[in-house]
């Protein structure tokens, strides 16, 4: 995965999250937990419960 604008944003979401949730799961989680708009141009990351492994959910806007 590589943005096209190198200065993008990264977020790492603080709490473990459930790797059983979809983008759409984890783009619900950007709004209300980390209080960001999950089409912002952003890189959001979240970690499973052990910390092994990692989802990151690519923010943008259609065009």
């Amino acid at each position: 995965m590589r943005p096209d604008d190198l200065s993008v944003t990264v977020y790492l979401h603080k709490d473990p999250v459930d790797f059983r949730k979809s983008i759409n799961g984890l783009a619900i989680l950007v709004e209300p937990d980390m209080e960001l708009n999950p089409f912002e141009k952003a890189l959001f990351a979240f970690c499973n419960r052990q910390r092994d492994k990692i989802k990151i959910l690519y923010g943008s806007r259609p065009t």
